[in-house]
């Protein structure tokens, strides 16, 4: 089974947050990474995304053809800012991991990946 952890955050407070903070977010990403290994759970890639400032909304146009504008879909306090891909037979394995990393601050949307 494949898994998408996504990960919405305000970006612009996020921005703002003292050097610490940061630290204290990479520990708890590393942990994750570390849970997720040990439990047999394969990460396939994981990425931050670019700021939705820099993202490109496609929308039909109604004619046949793409509007394309610049920045996210919809504007919202929160934006995805980063995701995993994660491979794995035990589903409940990779929700206790993902709970895990929540329970530190991070807000998680984990997605099941249709056809697995």
């Amino acid at each position: 089974m494949r898994f998408l952890v996504l990960l919405p955050a305000p970006e612009a407070e996020w921005a703002k947050l003292p050097p610490e903070e940061h630290e204290k977010g990479m520990r708890a990403h590393a942990r994750f990474n570390r849970e997720l290994a040990e439990g047999g759970h394969r990460v396939v890639v994981a990425s931050p995304l670019r700021p939705s400032a820099e993202a490109l909304s496609m929308r039909p146009d109604g004619n046949g053809g793409t509007t394309v504008t610049d920045g996210p879909f919809t504007e919202s306090v929160e934006q995805i800012v980063g995701f995993y891909l994660i491979e794995s037979d035990d589903r409940e394995g990779v929700r206790a991991c993902c709970r895990q990393l929540s329970s530190t601050g991070d807000l998680i949307e984990l997605r099941e990946l249709e056809g697995n």
